[in-house]
């Protein structure tokens, strides 16, 4: 385990909130560790590892959860699950000078951030998703003579229906990061945070859809000094696989 994140003032009297995080690697708890960093929260890890043949995460993490999924976080005894309400929760409580979410009079600002909270996981993963489990399909062992079989039904997948759906998504989010540098604005929030993991994932795995707004983006946060100590927190992650 590790513990990372800013130290409150030693002045402060309150004893912090204890904040556990069960990270899986490669996963999107990856983005929750980053926002902590952010918000300069002391936090916890617990680390669980992918299988290497299955990708699957541990038995153990069903310990935790019964979804047996990451992100889990443990704040102040209470288990919080899904990456978005992860991210409303820990804002809402730790972030009340709205220093990563659109001020409380910015009512654009805050429908475009609500907006791309929910966008992330609802619209942008799920073709990401697909593209992964397809190519995963063309690379699987299986009997020479039903390769074949198996390659032309995911290259049909991809061609018909997948490939169209990246087309649509990372062209929408392509032109709207032409209008606005940052997702819920021109300010940097939470909700960059929140669209990082699948633009991660369309850099590693989307190819010629991934257009110059995107990659300017996903350089963007990599230099954030709190992305890069969230790294070091979570260990190695790698979205091509």
């Amino acid at each position: 385990m590790a513990h990372h994140g800013v130290l409150p003032n030693r002045e402060t009297p309150m004893a912090p909130p204890t904040i556990r995080v069960h990270h899986l690697n490669n996963s999107r708890s990856q983005r929750v560790l980053w926002l902590l960093e952010e918000l300069g929260q002391p936090y916890e890890v617990v680390r669980y590892q992918r299988d290497a043949k299955t990708m699957l995460a541990p038995d153990a993490l069903r310990a935790v959860h019964p979804l047996g999924k990451s992100p889990v976080v443990e704040l102040d005894g209470r288990m919080l699950v899904e990456s978005g309400a992860i991210i409303e929760a820990l804002v809402e409580r730790f972030d009340p000078g709205h220093a990563l979410s659109p001020a409380a009079g910015d009512e654009d600002g805050r429908l475009r951030y609500r907006q791309w909270l929910h966008y992330a996981e609802g619209s942008a993963m799920p073709p990401l998703l697909m593209t992964l489990v397809f190519g995963r399909i063309r690379s699987a062992p299986m009997p020479f003579f039903v390769r074949p079989v198996a390659r032309r039904i995911a290259d049909t997948a991809m061609k018909s229906f997948v490939g169209p759906q990246l087309a649509t998504h990372l062209g929408y989010v392509e032109r709207e990061l032409g209008a606005h540098a940052w997702f819920a604005g021109d300010r940097f929030t939470a909700a960059d945070i929140q669209m990082s993991f699948p633009l991660e994932a369309a850099v590693a795995r989307a190819g010629d859809h991934v257009g110059p707004n995107i990659r300017g983006f996903v350089e963007r946060i990599r230099s954030r000094p709190a992305y890069r100590r969230a790294l070091e927190a979570g260990g190695p992650y790698e979205l091509g696989r």
